[in-house]
């Protein structure tokens, strides 16, 4: 039983290494603008898939919210600013809009992907199971994969540029 748990664990986890180049994509959001991966460069993007359907997804919103509030036009070391780009697996178009609005994900950057794990996207980041999420430097590089809220915030204030590290 415990060989499989952490088969199953490890299987689920993308395949991907930290230090990697992230994977550039052109898609259209739910605003209808067009937003490529690499059109964030000089930011910290932190790409984020989900579901509607997603409870522990749906759970951890409130952090992400706060996160992007605090840190979306923040000075960091050798960048400017954070943005997320919510990838939504979905079947239903309807629900996924829904829950960006319920849930209060007011950034801009929402994919809606109908082909799920299928699709162009999760499948360039390997992704296997929700949430997963990447976290991309200024210079497009992978620095934290499959990294929950606290986590993406420690990073965060590690690299904000305050009157010490100026």
């Amino acid at each position: 039983v415990l060989g499989f748990y952490f088969g199953k664990k490890y299987y689920l986890k993308p395949g991907i290494e930290q230090g990697a180049v992230a994977s550039d994509f052109n898609a259209v959001a739910m605003n209808g603008s067009a937003i490529s991966l690499s059109g964030f460069r000089g930011k910290y993007v932190l790409l984020d898939f989900w579901g509607s359907w997603c409870g522990p997804c749906r759970k951890e919103h409130p952090g992400l919210v706060n996160l992007y509030t605090e840190f979306r036009e923040a000075e960091f070391k050798g960048a400017a600013g954070f943005e997320i780009v919510s990838i939504g697996l979905e079947s239903n178009r309807t629900s996924w809009a829904d829950a960006i609005q319920s849930d209060s994900l007011f950034w801009p950057n929402h994919l809606f992907e109908p082909e799920m794990f299928e699709g162009e996207i999760p499948k360039a980041y390997n992704v296997r199971q929700l949430p997963t999420k990447f976290l991309v430097d200024p210079d497009g590089i992978l620095i934290a994969i499959d990294l929950g809220v606290e986590r993406l915030e420690t990073i965060l204030k590690e690299r904000l540029l305050t009157a010490e590290n100026q």
